[in-house]
């Protein structure tokens, strides 16, 4: 069945409403309240009309839908991967710093780079309606970007960089990153460079993007080494390993991450291999330790702290109804051509 379009949304907020689900599904409120209470009177055809209008507008049920009507939240969420990788932390810690000298509260939440997941905590938390929210990258599942337009609260996008109409991010192109290591170890004369790759989310992809981007006919495909695995130092000298047994000829392993960069570093140290003598080892992310490596790790610095922070100022100006100039910041990346290379 086919439904009608949205009707206009009802409050200034651009909240969706029940009412507004009502009239998607073709039912009256009354009967798409009881519809999401799961009464037992409730015709099935006319359930399955209101779930559907649900998921299509993205409406989030307020249990407190009165109370709140008015109310000004100061509560901000914030969504990312993990907490147990530096990166994540150092971009967390200037977020937070900045909202609270604002007058707003963080709710960290933590989606296990799981689409499901995130799922599931927008809608928690949107439940609480909170005065914005800053969520990292925009891979998720299409619904969970109708929750986000439908909620009409404000929200600014991590690590990534995407323009488009109500689209607001910071962060720097994780492909031109991965082009620019790449280029620089052929610049250095590195003829047979592997990409080796943990974890696999999307800015992991898009790095391994830019270093076949560089490569351009040279690429061979058989010098990309991918492990869905979380990164870490043991998986680094793992893949280490992996790379000189399966490509002996390789000169220079481009590791998307500093800790599988700093394991692999480790386990050239154990084995004897010198680098780069025998073969150039870089990383990504400039995490702590690895100028204190033997030898010094090269690898691309990110400003994750820096985004943390534009993106807290960006958001509150969001928050406060004030326009936003440049909606989409890239703040760059730097290389960093250490003793590793």
């Amino acid at each position: 069945m086919s439904q009608p379009s949205a009707p206009k949304r009802r409050r200034a907020t651009g909240r969706v409403t029940l009412q507004d689900v009502a009239v998607a599904a073709g039912v009256s409120p009354i009967t798409a309240s009881r519809a999401l209470r799961g009464e037992r009177g409730v015709a099935a055809d006319l359930v399955e009309r209101v779930q559907v209008a649900v998921r299509e507008l993205g409406y989030v049920p307020d249990p407190a839908a009165r109370a709140l009507a008015s109310a000004k939240s100061n509560q901000v969420v914030l969504l990312v991967p993990l907490l147990s990788n530096a990166l994540f932390v150092d971009l967390l810690d200037a977020a937070q710093r900045t909202l609270l000298q604002a007058g707003y509260q963080s709710m960290i939440g933590v989606t296990h780079y799981q689409p499901e997941e995130e799922e599931a905590l927008l809608r928690t938390y949107l439940m609480n309606r909170p005065a914005g929210l800053l969520v990292t990258g925009f891979d998720r599942t299409d619904t969970a970007r109708s929750l986000l337009t439908g909620s009409g609260v404000p929200c600014v996008h991590l690590m990534e960089n995407r323009a488009g109409d109500g689209l607001y991010s910071v962060g720097f192109s994780q492909e031109d990153a991965g082009r620019a290591m790449t280029q620089a170890l052929m610049d250095k004369g590195y003829q047979r460079i592997a990409f080796a790759a943990a974890q696999l989310d999307p800015r992991t992809l898009q790095r391994a993007t830019g270093y076949r981007a560089a490569l351009g006919d040279r690429h061979d495909p058989r010098l990309e080494f991918m492990d869905a695995a979380p990164s870490s130092f043991a998986l680094g000298a793992q893949m280490f390993d992996r790379v000189l047994a399966d490509a002996p000829d390789v000169d220079a392993i481009f590791f998307n991450n500093d800790d599988l960069a700093q394991g692999a570093l480790l386990q050239a140290l154990r084995r004897g291999i010198e680098v780069p003598a025998q073969v150039a080892v870089a990383g990504f992310n400039d995490l702590i330790g690895g100028e204190q490596m033997l030898p010094p790790l090269s690898t691309v610095r990110t400003p994750r702290g820096e985004i943390g922070l534009k993106a807290a100022e960006m958001l509150i100006a969001l928050m406060r109804g004030e326009a936003v100039e440049q909606p989409c910041v890239d703040l760059g990346f730097e290389l960093l051509m250490r003793g590793s290379c």
